[in-house]
């Protein structure tokens, strides 16, 4: 491709994306080596209808052909304003580009939609900082935890002793762990639920983890594990085509903990995604030396960059973080609420939280 050809920016609501559009998007990330959220329009379109938010796929071409993406989320809500991100829910997104000049001209066009729809800041998750002058403030305290996954024998040595202790433990619990689609749905949500209301945290809607499985098909998928055919832990895998399966969202409940049920079922999941062709298994942002990071380390995870980036407009790009210290006291209230009020009222909190 003539480096010559005129470059040009498109910027399209989500929902206008067809089918052919999503298809040349996700050729465009396998031929790019590039894994998971950044060219997957359909994943978009998820977290869009799950949330009841506006998305938009800004989309640069050169000579006809894809050379950058940067997909963003309109999260507006009367509670906490109006945000630009690439991506809410997911640990990652914001702009991917096969040079420095697309990539510039894709955050030129997110910054000339953030002035448009007159939000309080663009926020641009990537995983290595990117120069661009508008992008003014950084956050860098997370780190996300990745582990290398080649197969079943090499995945248990990387394991501390402890973790395989505690796997060998749950062997004995006779748990059952099912994997599968809408039909786990109920009693994926019952623990979810349940598990986010104990945590002080509203939880998501149902609708969010449907619109998943319909988008993305058998590369979703739920698990839920049982004992004694009580539901007690369940997750979310998100399986991408280049080898890297994602946990978004995990839950056990409290009663159950001392079964060691948490640490098991994650094994069945690192299991489930290197028979699934996995070479990477994603367990989302930690922050350092913390009890999420200290339990992914424990498995043979390691710590990556995470850099936030922003074009703040207006506000603090802290104010409505959920670890930001004025909430104190609401987590606390909020995990004495009966679990049918918390469900209820919930998803139109979290909804707004970028």
């Amino acid at each position: 491709m003539p480096r010559t050809s005129e470059l040009r920016v498109q910027c399209s609501p989500i929902d206008q994306l067809n089918t052919e559009d999503d298809q040349r998007a996700k050729q465009w990330a396998q031929k790019h080596g590039i894994a998971g959220t950044h060219a997957s329009p359909n994943i978009v379109r998820a977290v869009c209808r799950g949330l009841s938010h506006r998305g938009y796929w800004i989309q640069a071409t050169r000579g006809g052909e894809i050379v950058g993406v940067l997909p963003l989320v309109d999260v507006n809500t009367m509670l906490f304003g109006r945000y630009l991100v690439s991506l809410p829910y997911l640990n990652w997104g914001g702009v991917v580009a096969t040079d420095v000049a697309t990539r510039k001209a894709l955050i030129d066009r997110a910054v000339t939609l953030a002035d448009e729809l007159d939000v309080r800041f663009l926020e641009l998750r990537h995983e290595t900082a990117v120069d661009h002058e508008k992008l003014s403030d950084l956050r860098s305290e997370k780190v996300q935890m990745r582990m290398p996954v080649v197969d079943e024998e090499q995945a248990w040595k990387g394991c501390r002793s402890t973790v395989r202790t505690q796997v060998r433990k749950g062997d004995k619990q006779d748990f059952d762990i099912r994997f599968g689609g809408h039909e786990l749905m109920p009693t994926f949500f019952k623990v979810f639920s349940e598990n986010m209301r104990d945590l002080g945290t509203p939880v998501y809607s149902l609708g969010l983890f449907s619109e998943f499985l319909d988008q993305m098909g058998d590369q979703a998928e739920l698990c839920v594990v049982q004992k004694a055919g009580v539901p007690i832990a369940c997750a979310m895998t998100l399986h991408f085509d280049q080898g890297l399966s994602e946990v978004p969202s995990a839950s056990a409940l409290r009663a159950h903990r001392k079964s060691a049920v948490n640490t098991w079922m994650y094994w069945q999941l690192i299991r489930r995604s290197i028979h699934r062709g996995a070479n990477t298994f994603d367990f989302g942002r930690s922050t350092p030396e913390g009890p999420t990071f200290d339990f992914k380390r424990k498995w043979g995870a390691t710590p990556s960059e995470v850099a936030w980036q922003y074009y703040r407009r207006k506000g603090d790009v802290n104010a409505v973080r959920p670890d930001n210290a004025k909430y104190g006291l609401a987590i606390a209230a909020w995990q004495k609420l009966p679990l049918p009020i918390a469900n209820l009222i919930g998803p139109s909190i979290v909804r707004g939280i970028p």
